[in-house]
């Protein structure tokens, strides 16, 4: 089961469905990286569903490792979070930033897929990741550049 964001907005519709990720950076040489995530031909960062009973943040950091296998991502900046609008299916989606020293990123196979997630990952520098994110994902991503003062 998933979590659903706060309240209904007030029109009777259902509240959205609650995922959470981390829009995960890495410095190299002194310029952050960003790490993106290839599902067929959408580019996004980590991110799942909110189980039940489950608080956000611990969400995005278990879905983080289960995607990628990185479990040593630091909050440098907090527990502050930016949420897209809701899309697809009623579906918003919440992003921590977090900052992680590991290069190598995993795509292990997802028992109940019989496959990985993702069929591809990228460490980008942040033109690349502008142009491989998709719309709602831009200011996302640009929030997590001003606060990395890109």
């Amino acid at each position: 089961m998933s979590a659903r964001a706060a309240a209904p907005d007030g029109d009777g519709r259902a509240p959205p469905l609650l995922s959470a990720g981390a829009v995960v950076v890495r410095r190299v040489h002194g310029e952050w990286q960003f790490l993106m995530l290839r599902a067929y031909r959408n580019w996004d960062f980590p991110k799942g569903m909110v189980e039940s009973g489950e608080r956000p943040l611990a969400a995005a950091l278990r879905e983080v490792a289960e995607e990628t296998g990185l479990t040593d991502l630091q909050l440098r900046w907090g527990e502050e979070y930016q949420e897209t609008p809701p899309y697809g299916r009623n579906k918003v989606a919440r992003y921590y930033l977090a900052e992680t020293s590991t290069a190598l990123i995993r795509l292990p196979v997802q028992p109940q897929l019989g496959r990985p997630e993702h069929h591809e990952w990228r460490w980008v520098r942040y033109a690349e990741a502008l142009q491989l994110a998709p719309p709602r994902l831009q200011p996302i991503l640009r929030r997590a550049a001003a606060r990395l003062g890109i």
